[in-house]
């Protein structure tokens, strides 16, 4: 009788998994998600050219009706006036791409393709966050920079712009006397000082509130699962309220307000003044905004890792 002898060999193994999957890896893995799908580009496309076409739209036709009457000089806002567009539509425009960051995986099942690849799905959660907020800031800055200068570019043919660079005088209040067909004459009395510095602050105020409505509705995209029940509700939250306000008495009215993301549309202006006591100066104000957002990113995140994907 024969026998074969094998030699003892040792099947080939994976190596041995070493520490937890991360935040860097989660980072590159939602970075690669977000710029690797259209709507993206689409959705901050439209964010540029929108915001800055109707600003240029509305800075043309405030210019050009500023020759025939000099009296709306008085207390005009060129800052404000650049960055109107961007604040007011940016902001509905970004809420969309903000659900859609976290609802477009559950209306697909990728998120479970997602929390498979990493169990831990508060990394999951935080890492998507981080990198949309990113994107999201670094766009809405560059928008808000390039709205501002192309706007003043505009105003400056009148005498009426802002900068960022130099001290600028505006008048504050004028009496303003027609007679005849003519235009009319304006008598200015006292100015407003605008610093470079506060202007600087309008435009990344602005910028900022736009950052912070996005991740509003990316709280509410968490929370609710859904992309057209949370942009239904972020577009609600901030544009319907806002209305329905104005029909609120006047002596409790502004307590309401104050509390609510709305009332931030002060960090975009720079000749705004005490106008109403019930409210807080910008940077307060914007605050509130961000502590709204804080606590819906905070209830989707608790609900994100407590709920079935």
């Amino acid at each position: 009788m024969v026998t074969t002898a094998t030699p003892n060999v040792r099947l080939s193994a994976l190596p041995p998994v070493v520490g937890r999957a991360g935040l860097r890896g989660a980072l590159a893995s939602e970075f690669t998600k977000i710029r690797s799908v259209r709507s993206t580009y689409w959705t901050l496309g439209a964010l540029f050219i929108v915001s800055v076409g109707l600003g240029i739209a509305i800075t043309a036709g405030t210019a050009s009706n500023m020759a025939s009457n000099p009296g709306n000089e008085a207390g005009f806002d060129a800052t404000q006036a650049s960055l109107g567009a961007f604040f007011e539509i940016g902001q509905l425009i970004i809420a969309v791409l903000g659900a859609m960051v976290i609802t477009s995986e559950y209306s697909t099942g990728m998120i479970r393709t997602s929390l498979t690849a990493q169990p831990r799905r508060g990394v999951v959660y935080a890492a998507k966050a981080i990198v949309f907020t990113a994107v999201t800031l670094v766009i809405s800055l560059v928008t808000a920079f390039v709205a501002f200068f192309i706007g003043q570019a505009i105003y400056s043919s009148k005498g009426i712009s802002a900068s960022l660079f130099h001290t600028v005088t505006i008048p504050a209040n004028a009496n303003v006397t027609c007679n005849g067909p003519g235009p009319c004459t304006a008598t200015f009395f006292g100015t407003d000082v605008i610093s470079p510095s506060t202007v600087a602050t309008a435009i990344i105020g602005t910028a900022l509130f736009v950052t912070i409505v996005a991740l509003i509705a990316y709280g509410v995209g968490s929370i609710l699962r859904h992309t057209a029940g949370a942009i239904a509700t972020v577009i609600a939250f901030l544009f319907i309220i806002p209305i329905l306000e104005q029909t609120l008495p006047d002596d409790w009215r502004w307590d309401i307000m104050r509390f609510l993301p709305d009332a931030a549309t002060r960090v975009i202006s720079v000749t705004v003044g005490p106008d109403n006591a019930h409210l807080w100066s910008a940077w307060p104000q914007l605050g509130v905004t961000a502590l709204w957002a804080a606590v819906l990113v905070g209830i989707g995140a608790y609900l994100f890792r407590t709920r079935d994907a």
